[in-house]
């Protein structure tokens, strides 16, 4: 008689010990790239709402912003 073939899944290997100890550094290392991404995500958000703040500012009041002197320069005497 043949015996069918077991499901894969069914009898998962036991990690070892370093295969344990990998796997919590592998997931410590993600959570820490994970949250250090969703900061800066959070800080350019940010910084981009303030940034179309000023620019609707600048926009709606063009006169308080005067354009800059221009420099003459010296001329050399000989």
């Amino acid at each position: 008689m043949r015996q069918q073939p077991v499901p894969e899944g069914i009898f998962k290997p036991k990690p070892t010990a370093i295969e344990t100890k990998q796997d919590a550094t592998t997931r410590a290392a993600r959570q820490i790239i994970d949250g250090e991404a969703a900061e800066r995500e959070r800080k350019t958000e940010r910084l981009r709402q303030a940034r179309l703040a000023m620019q609707a500012v600048e926009a709606a009041s063009p006169a308080a912003r005067a354009p800059a002197k221009k420099r003459t320069g010296r001329r050399k005497q000989a």
